[in-house]
């Protein structure tokens, strides 16, 4: 499902902030936090920076992490998730995935509601 730029900015934005809002309360014990328009970032103890951002021009989520590099995502109406551009991965279990590796704490995030 190809999004408008509308409904892009809508989902994106909700995506940051619920993984954020989630995160921020439920994460991680030692888990920095910080969300800004259109980006999150969030720094395990000792373990680097992972980076989420929105990139509207594509209408993608773009990750940066000091495990896996970067890489963007889109959004799959199908499976309501943001898929790998490249691969299909989901990006919220990988997020998951590295967060646990990176604090040694199991880490799940919320669903995300398309708009």
């Amino acid at each position: 499902m190809e999004l408008d730029e509308a409904a892009f900015e809508r989902l994106a934005q909700a995506t940051l902030l619920r993984w954020g809002d989630h995160l921020e309360d439920d994460g991680p014990e030692g888990l920095e936090c910080e969300q800004a328009p259109g980006t999150l970032t969030l720094t395990p103890a000792g373990a680097g920076t992972f980076l989420l951002s929105k990139h509207a021009p594509l209408r993608q989520l773009w990750y940066s992490s000091p495990l896996s590099g970067a890489s963007h995502y889109a959004w799959d109406g199908t499976s309501r998730a943001w898929l790998s551009t490249r691969g299909g991965d989901d990006l919220a279990t990988l997020l998951a995935d590295e967060l646990h590796q990176a604090t040694g704490q199991r880490v799940l995030l919320p669903a995300i509601e398309a708009a």
